[in-house]
């Protein structure tokens, strides 16, 4: 007898072996349709998994997580099955899952058209249609790789050729389509209906640049059609809001050849950087944070005494002066370890808090560069806390509530919090890790935060929180940390006197709450689609004048918002008033003050609200103080 137990606790038996598709048979014939997969004892396997012998069972649809990701892999080998059908000759490589959807690689002899994706689709939603099985086979390894070299799959061979002597490998084949793969996979090509390709780009064989280049072709899949639906109108709209393009129409910045992987700030871009910076400035003042500044350029002597020499020198630019090299500092931390050792530190210092808006370089591939949101020199609001370890779960509590404030000032009320658990590989005792880890979980209890765990996701040195928010559209941005090191301030020789007179290690807090501030800016041009509020717009209202007869009232009103620190412009060009509100419409400018002869003699402005909102006549000191209430109140 072979007795399964389900989620609910309920056991079924049977006279011997079973496969996980006739468990769900059995259950309800709604089940045994929607089962994609099946998870034995915590592994995922295939619906045509025999069990052998007593074991939990999991039924895995494609609404589940793990369901949908088999689905997008099963779509991914769709994909090469309807590209070899088209295109005999190709060779395909790998085909993985990444976030909503999945990507195929294939060496080809030209370049994939954009009619030839379209042809691949059609023939990919045929190939669905005929509902083909999808099956499961195992075969050692040197025979799977003589197998692949029979069919000129040489790229698959190589693949197999890396994998143990002795080894097995399991193949899955569709119709007359045989690939590599570990599994599980759908039963049947029919579950694949939802997808669609969208774009081919360039990749190296293995990731590695030296190596051929081949064609990525990306997709989506879903489980549904209103999800993918769903999914293709956000795409759009987030290419409405792109950062990059708005940058350009709205004169933020721009990128130049002479130094790739930085920014350019223009004056209105910088006004916008400003005005983040100084509130972040500010948010460390009220929260008891001492702001520092440290060297740019640290000796390779330290970054030894760190690790990052040994472990992620390829990632920093070096240079050499006096025979002695130097590293860009990637990030801010050694540094300040080497402000907290100056000077003696008693207990009675601790939680010492430091800020620094830290200029980093990292030398980012060329590849990876993505607009302000991933360069290769940015500033961080970057922060550490020198704590003992009893004062960890206070310290957290705290900078959680004070992320929150930040984002909510910043538009972003949907929050999702994770704690990262120790690693394998990791220094420490566990019973750090275990005060350490208990501390950032209790301080998102007593924070009314609900979060999930990441299993051996933290740092080698430490768990940590992350905090990733929600925008607009529902994409999601890991921007804030906390994170826990046992390890720096030891290698680098920070202490404090405890209460004992004991010499000891303090427990090290990395935070940020923006993280860079290049990338944060590119999530707020997205996140309002340009349209900043108010307090962080880089021109808050122009003053237009109808004719050349109010030019010198127009300019008197603009000066005086300046005064009152309210960033202002005045068009006093010889334009028609329409072409006017037009241009600094698209230029999403909060307000626009119209002001001709009636104004002129009345000492008003005719106030234009942004989204063509006609706000009437007021009295200048009127309209002030509307634009700094709203100012005030971060609306």
């Amino acid at each position: 007898m072979v007795q399964i137990t389900l989620p609910d606790g309920s056991q079924r038996s049977y006279p011997g072996p079973v496969t996980v598709a006739e468990v769900a048979a059995g259950i309800g014939r709604g089940l045994a349709k929607a089962a994609i997969a099946g998870k034995v004892d915590g592994r995922l396997v295939d619906t045509s998994h025999r069990i052998e012998s007593d074991a939990r069972l999991v039924i895995v649809t494609d609404r589940d997580a793990e369901g949908l990701e088999i689905l997008r892999h099963s779509t991914a080998h769709l994909l090469a099955y309807a590209v070899k059908e088209l295109f005999p000759d190709a060779q395909v490589t790998i085909g993985p899952v990444v976030d909503n959807g999945f990507y195929y690689d294939f060496a080809y002899k030209r370049p994939f058209t954009p009619e030839d994706l379209t042809a691949i689709e059609l023939r990919m939603a045929e190939l669905a249609k005929k509902n083909e099985p999808v099956v499961r086979r195992v075969l050692p390894r040197d025979e799977a790789v003589a197998y692949f070299k029979g069919i000129g799959e040489h790229y698959k061979a190589e693949i197999i050729g890396s994998i143990p002597a002795g080894e097995e490998v399991s193949l899955y084949r569709e119709g007359g389509f045989e690939d590599l793969c570990r599994g599980p996979h759908v039963p049947s090509t029919g579950r694949l209906e939802h997808f669609k390709l969208m774009k081919v780009a360039g990749a190296y064989w293995r990731g590695d640049h030296r190596n051929e280049q081949l064609q990525r072709i990306y997709g989506t899949a879903w489980a549904s059609k209103d999800e993918l639906q769903k999914y293709l109108r956000m795409l759009e709209e987030a290419e409405k809001r792109d950062h990059r393009k708005l940058g350009r129409e709205l004169d933020l910045f721009h990128f130049d050849e002479h130094s790739p992987g930085t920014v350019f700030w223009h004056p209105k871009g910088w006004a916008l950087w400003q005005e983040v910076e100084q509130y972040m400035r500010q948010v460390y003042r009220d929260n008891g944070y001492q702001e520092v500044r440290g060297p740019q350029i640290l000796d390779r002597a330290l970054w030894e005494k760190t690790g990052h020499w040994q472990k992620y020198r390829e990632n920093m630019f070096t240079t050499e002066s006096d025979k002695r090299d130097y590293a860009l500092k990637p990030m801010n931390c050694p540094g300040h370890i080497l402000i907290f050792k100056q000077g003696i530190k008693s207990y009675r210092d601790l939680p010492l808090r430091y800020g620094e808006f830290g200029a980093c370089h990292r030398n980012e591939p060329t590849g990876g560069l993505h607009g302000v949101m991933r360069v290769r020199a940015f500033t961080q609001d970057d922060g550490h806390i020198f704590c003992t370890e009893e004062q960890i779960q206070g310290e957290c509590v705290a900078y959680t509530a004070l992320l929150q404030r930040v984002y909510a000032d910043f538009g972003f009320t949907d929050i999702i919090y994770k704690i990262a658990t120790r690693p394998e590989a990791r220094i420490g005792s566990d019973e750090g890790w275990d005060k350490a880890e208990a501390a950032l979980m209790e301080s998102l209890r007593r924070s009314g935060c609900a979060f999930t765990v990441s299993p051996g996701e933290g740092a080698f040195y430490g768990p940590k929180i992350e905090y990733t928010l929600k925008d607009a559209i529902g994409r999601e941005w890991q921007c804030g940390t906390i994170q826990v090191d046992f390890s720096m301030p030891e290698r680098l020789g920070a202490e404090y006197v405890a209460e004992d007179s004991s010499r000891r290690h303090p427990v090290m807090l990395h935070r940020a709450i923006v993280g860079s501030l290049e990338r944060f800016i590119g999530i707020l041009i997205e996140q309002h689609a340009g349209a900043m509020p108010v307090w962080l717009a880089p021109v808050q209202a122009v003053v237009a004048s109808i004719t050349e007869g109010q030019a010198e009232y127009a300019a008197g009103v603009a000066k005086a918002l300046q005064k009152q620190g309210v960033r202002t412009e005045a068009d006093l060009r010889n334009e028609k008033i329409a072409y006017k509100i037009r241009e600094h419409s698209l230029q999403k400018v909060p307000y626009i003050l119209v002001v001709g002869d009636k104004e002129k003699a009345n000492g008003t402005v005719a106030v234009r609200a942004r989204g063509n909102q006609d706000l009437g006549v007021m009295a200048q000191q009127a309209f002030l103080e509307r634009l700094l209430a709203e100012v005030a109140a971060r609306t």
